[in-house]
């Protein structure tokens, strides 16, 4: 278990980064990172005076606990190295980078970072959004060190397969499920993609449900409305903490008194549920204080 995955990452707000309001709301949401956008939420002709305005948000140290990332534009977009220059001299937890579907554009990215003189602490996030990035995510995760998490964009996966968005997602599963074994061989967090209606609440939190059941760390989120459910779900519930500390509790007692078999609640317990117990028990004392 390593503090990269630990760290709670349960909700991953996107703000535009060329509203100031949006950028000073942000401060006082109960989110566990945001994400100050460069791309999507920001017309051509504001991108530059974002940057501005993104850079300085970054480098405030005004956020408290919540991770601080700043989106990109994608390789390719006259904007984008641009962005990756301010973003590094701004120093941000991280750098979330648009259309990476190959290690290659994993390596350009942190060749430029470095170049502007990125901190060691500012990590790469790679969005996976792509046919070709959900079959080369095993190569996309583990691409660099300072690649720490894979964010799915599912809404531009499924323009690229013609597909619709559908409940249960089924057209996107097989692309879903590619991503999160690339990202657990290489020891990577996952994040999934957003959910676009934020008046649709029960949708909204099933899909959470099936996020986390699937395994994702965290979603990411369009609206503030979608913090407080998504943070409910993603965390482990008392009954599932209280659990993982009964699966502690009785293992190392059975490993101290030299009992081979182990058994809570009439399940038996291996090696493999303490870990789980234990990674989920971490989590749970991460967010208490949130």
């Amino acid at each position: 278990m390593t503090d990269a995955i630990l760290r709670p990452r349960r909700s991953v707000l996107y703000m535009p980064g060329a509203n100031e309001r949006a950028l000073e709301k942000a401060k006082t949401l109960p989110t566990d990172a945001l994400i100050l956008d460069l791309e999507d939420s920001v017309a051509p002709d504001a991108k530059p005076e974002a940057r501005k305005r993104v850079a300085a948000a970054a480098a405030s140290g005004e956020y408290g606990y919540r991770e601080v990332a700043v989106r990109v534009n994608s390789p390719g977009t006259p904007w984008h190295e641009d962005d990756l220059r301010a973003a590094a001299e701004a120093g941000p937890d991280a750098v979330v980078v648009p259309k990476v579907d190959s290690a290659a554009t994993v390596h350009a990215v942190e060749r430029a970072l470095e170049a502007a003189g990125a901190p060691d602490h500012t990590a790469i996030w790679a969005m996976v959004e792509t046919p070709r990035a959900m079959l080369d995510a095993r190569a996309v995760a583990a691409a660099s060190e300072r690649l720490r998490v894979l964010v799915m964009g599912t809404n531009d996966l499924a323009k690229e397969l013609h597909a619709e968005h559908v409940p249960g997602r089924a057209p996107l599963l097989t692309g879903l499920s590619l991503a999160l074994l690339g990202a657990r061989e290489a020891g990577k967090v996952i994040l999934d993609g957003v959910y676009n209606d934020v008046t649709d609440e029960s949708g909204f939190e099933a899909e959470c449900v099936q996020g986390r059941r699937f395994g994702f760390d965290g979603k990411t989120l369009i609206h503030p409305r979608q913090v407080e459910v998504c943070n409910r779900v993603f965390a482990p519930s008392p009954e599932e903490a209280d659990k993982a500390r009964r699966i502690i509790e009785a293992f190392e007692e059975a490993v101290a008194e030299g009992r081979g078999v182990v058994t809570v609640d009439g399940r038996m317990i291996e090696n493999l549920h303490v870990d789980d117990a234990r990674r989920v028990l971490a989590l749970a004392e991460a967010v208490s204080g949130r």
